[in-house]
């Protein structure tokens, strides 16, 4: 959840006089620093174990007026004496600061009961700056920490913060400690932090620190679908359903065949149902049509998957991150890569948006061999010959006109191009890694925002404008960049030009005579026809194919706690939908119940499923209940549809919890679960 106090957010910025020493990088960039820079000028290597790493100055207190999330009250130095606490300045785009999640979530679970992790989101962008897009992007990455919006650097200032990310260490007595800037984190950290809890022994407050999440989960089908691929000769479409970490397979008119994956975050091949991906973005057809490519972001892998048996195998990548750049001989299998987004196929080579290297790679696939295909790994938006002069910066998504291989470049906000047949990098859109805005124009004159997807389409190139909730389209021989659909706000409707909206759209495909776009944040497919200008929303159905698999986050609703009176009665299970909703009988639903103390609460069954078309379902489970207290869960998955022919299905992960305390002096005489599903929950 998130907490906005009342009151001024300013605060003044202290002087560097704290001894706050500082590394800068920019946000990407192959390398990381390899030191911590301490608060007395020194710096910290993994094995500096002799010294004392207690700081001796007192960090500086959280400004007021900020917006926190996942807390119910904003911390304090003095709520948070006893622990570690590290700081993490990161902003949602930035594909350095995505990498370091695998090393805090690390850190956090190996020293659950000392060390607090706290984000401070400082967005480059000003669609970051805002509350909703922090809170989207908590839930995209899954964290359970407290963040708080410092949309005018204050807190970034106040630290001294020069680079995304920058981690900063405070020590259990509140004094800082030190900071480092860049990838490489557990390694640097892990050392310190252990050393830490051994100079404050005794004094390490291990109460668990009071986390409260945010009760939203996405309840569409989808959740953050990252791309899609129309195969219009086989009648298919495939969704890279990238929050519930799974591929789907569908036809044309949306109804879902297969699901690719268990849905669990991993990194394994095998069948349909036992493989594992982590955050795939990227998706491309072989030539025949018998493998769908995967770029497996998060596993920085590329990933296969055969569609006539459904088996899924590794073609490139370890499941880490790379720190090299591949060399003639390498075997793919062990190359690692770095945040693989978008895939292209033309002529046997398979060209890949390599985010974390800012550069594209090239993957062979009749020879099997990996190579840099453009950008010199560092960071930026220079022109020039492809592989020694020519900087990138974070590319997505890939498409081509047959000529030319174009890309978007989500960091420096711009379109970019190269031709299969030259060595020269152009650029048609932007002008700077700080440069963005939403401006109609003609190529450097034109503004867009953190763009992930490109098509082509009909002699133009169709642009998914991310952060400005907008699709443009760019003239790939006079450059000229116009707004073709959304209205720019952050929602979802359909419509004409004016009337259609997105939530940060990314991935962009051709179907047909159209465009089919994955709608991140409204976790939704849209539709878009370029000759009526006219923006729809593809429905899935036949979502009884997804019955089993896994299906993401879990919404965790907290009910009232009840007081009953002993004895035998019922618990009444009563789930409702919204008006202009109706439960779904294709896919049916269920709920497993359970009592913390079955003492208390003995269940008479425990597994309930309901299949029905009403507005609403009622249950009665038989119950006896015993003097004391407990808790009672309802956890399972809902299905429910808006009202209409075609209309869009949706799906609820829950986890219902009632406190109950069970007396002779209590009135109740029945135990009631109440909930009514919400399509925008």
């Amino acid at each position: 959840m998130d907490w906005r106090a009342r009151g001024s957010r300013g605060f003044p910025i202290l002087s560097l006089a704290l001894g706050l020493g500082l590394l800068f990088a920019a946000c990407g960039g192959a390398g990381s620093p390899s030191a911590t820079t301490t608060a007395d000028g020194g710096t910290a290597t993994p094995d500096a174990s002799d010294r004392t790493w207690a700081g001796s100055e007192p960090a500086p207190e959280f400004p007021t007026g900020l917006t926190w999330f996942n807390v119910a009250e904003p911390p304090t130095l003095a709520s948070l004496r006893g622990k570690t606490v590290l700081l993490d300045f990161w902003t949602a785009g930035c594909i350095n600061c995505q990498h370091i999640i695998p090393d805090l979530k690390r850190l956090e679970e190996e020293y659950a009961d000392s060390l607090v992790v706290i984000g401070v989101h400082s967005g480059k962008y000003a669609t970051e700056h805002e509350d909703d897009t922090v809170r989207e992007a908590i839930g995209r990455y899954d964290l359970q920490h407290p963040v708080v919006n410092d949309p005018d650097f204050v807190v970034w200032n106040t630290y001294g913060a020069r680079a995304w990310p920058t981690l900063v260490l405070i020590d259990p007595a509140g004094n800082y400690v030190g900071t480092h800037s860049g990838e490489g984190v557990y390694p640097l950290f892990q050392p310190i932090i252990e050393a830490l809890e051994g100079e404050f022994e005794g004094r390490i407050n291990s109460a668990p620190f009071p986390i409260v999440l945010d009760q939203t989960a996405a309840s569409t089908l989808l959740s953050y679908p990252a791309a899609v691929l129309a195969d219009e000769q086989g009648d298919r479409l495939y969704i890279a359903d990238s929050g519930h970490n799974r591929i789907l397979e569908a036809r044309l008119n949306g109804a879902l065949l297969r699901v690719f994956g268990t849905g669990a975050a991993g990194f394994a091949d095998g069948r349909a149902d036992e493989a594992q991906f982590f955050d795939p973005q990227g998706l491309e057809l072989s030539a025949d049509r018998s493998q769908l490519y995967v770029a497996d972001t998060r596993n920085h892998a590329l990933r296969a998957i055969d569609l006539k048996t459904g088996a899924v195998t590794t073609l490139a990548g370890t499941g880490k991150r790379a720190q090299a750049l591949p060399r003639p001989g390498d075997k793919p299998k062990e190359t690692a890569l770095a945040s693989p987004w978008g895939l292209l196929l033309r002529d046997g080579v398979l060209y890949i948006a390599n985010a974390g290297t800012h550069q594209l790679w090239s993957y062979d696939v009749g020879a099997d061999e990996l190579a840099v295909y453009a950008g010199t790994s560092r960071e930026g938006i220079d022109d020039g010959e492809r592989l020694t002069m020519a900087t990138l910066a974070q590319p997505s998504g890939l498409a081509t006109d047959g000529r030319y291989l174009y890309w978007v470049d989500p960091e420096s906000s711009s379109v970019r191009r190269t031709p299969f047949d030259g060595e020269i990098v152009d650029t048609m859109v932007g002008t700077g890694l700080f440069d963005y805005g939403d401006e109609d124009g003609t190529g450097l004159e034109a503004q867009i925002q953190h763009p992930q997807g490109i098509a082509y389409l009909d002699g133009l190139l169709y642009i998914a404008d991310t952060y400005n909730n907008k699709i443009r389209s760019v003239d790939p021989t006079s450059f000229e960049v116009k707004t073709v659909a959304g209205t720019g706000e952050n929602r979802w409707a359909d419509g004409g030009p004016d009337e259609a909206s997105f939530a940060e759209p990314a991935g962009i495909a051709v179907y047909g005579d159209r465009l089919l776009i994955a709608d991140t944040a409204n976790h939704v497919l849209r539709t878009f026809d370029p000759a009526s200008g006219e923006t729809g929303t593809l429905a899935l159905s036949n979502i009884g194919v997804l019955t089993g698999t896994g299906a993401g986050r879990v919404l965790r609703v907290e009910l009232p706690g009840q007081s009953v009176a002993p004895g035998a009665t019922n618990l009444r299970l009563k789930l409702s939908t919204p008006g202009g909703y109706h439960l779904n009988s294709l896919a049916p639903s269920t709920l497993t119940l359970a009592a913390v103390n079955p003492a208390v609460v003995s269940l008479g069954e425990t597994s309930i499923s309901w299949s029905t078309d009403d507005e609403s379902v009622e249950i009665p489970i038989p119950v006896i209940l015993e003097t004391g207290t407990t808790t009672v869960t309802a956890t399972g998955a809902a299905y429910f549809c808006a009202d209409g022919e075609e209309a869009l299905c949706l799906i609820q992960q829950l986890e219902i919890v009632v406190p109950v305390e069970v007396g002779p002096d209590a009135t109740g005489g029945e135990l009631v679960v109440e909930y009514r599903l919400e399509p925008d929950a």
